[in-house]
């Protein structure tokens, strides 16, 4: 039986809806990024820890998509009672939050992404490879590209 769905998978949505050459992008700044780390020596341990500390903090597209859409509305909120009735336009941006939760794509997405805002789930590869690298789990491919696969999987 052929099933036909415009929802894709939460974890790939962003990334269907994506250029493919900007996921290329992102995947390949994250890769050489790994090939860096993985040539350090002395205080190896120390650097990957600071790496993962820092992808704790990093932020997604989830998280500046729901940041924009609200300073968007709370701006045009507040000019709407204060000047005119023109700027209640939070319908719109509330259509836009609606079809990227189910879709995973509106239309500041393509800027976002090329901008290099990773997804979620992106974040927690490099995250996982991270770890690797570090030693916390017991099997390590021998070449990053092998790692990043593995875990992409």
């Amino acid at each position: 039986m052929m099933t036909i769905s415009i929802l894709h998978p939460t974890s790939k949505r962003v990334q269907y809806h994506t250029d493919p050459d900007v996921n290329q992008a992102i995947k390949e700044q994250t890769i050489c990024k790994l090939y860096e780390l993985n040539n350090y020596k002395s205080k190896k341990n120390t650097v990957l820890n600071r790496c993962i500390d820092n992808l704790d903090k990093e932020w997604d597209t989830e998280r500046v998509l729901e940041t924009n859409a609200a300073v968007i509305i709370l701006i045009s909120s507040i000019l709407g009672l204060k000047r005119s009735k023109a700027f209640l336009i939070p319908g719109i941006i509330s259509f836009f939050l609606l079809q990227h939760a189910l879709q995973g794509w509106c239309p500041p997405l393509p800027l976002i992404r090329k901008i290099g805002i990773r997804t979620a789930e992106e974040i927690s590869n490099e995250r996982i490879a991270l770890k690797m690298m570090r030693g916390d789990f017991s099997e390590v491919p021998d070449t990053v590209e092998e790692l990043f696969e593995r875990i992409e999987k």
